[in-house]
């Protein structure tokens, strides 16, 4: 057995994310202000959204700046708490 620990993120980085939620017209918008809110000057010209294949849900993909594991867990709980998130990844 193995006791080598995952490895540490170092902060700040950039940080990749999947935001997956019920398909809605204004789902990207939302989930670029709450990011915007946890890392102002998200760049969104590298945002990717596609729809599932029959059209219910809806993932969104960016890349911010993490700069600790707060920001992070803050950013999970309020995406979550929205109601309109089903998983971040």
């Amino acid at each position: 057995m193995s006791d080598e620990k995952a490895p540490k993120i170092e902060f700040p980085c950039d940080y990749a994310i999947k935001v997956i939620g019920n398909a809605a017209p204004d789902f990207k918008e939302f989930v670029l202000a709450v990011v915007e809110r946890h890392s102002p000057g998200l760049d969104v010209s590298a945002v990717t959204v596609n729809d599932s294949r029959n059209g219910r849900f809806c993932s969104v993909r960016l890349t911010m700046v993490a700069t600790g594991e707060p920001q992070l867990q803050a950013l999970f709980n309020e995406l979550k708490a929205s109601g309109r998130v089903h998983m971040v990844l």
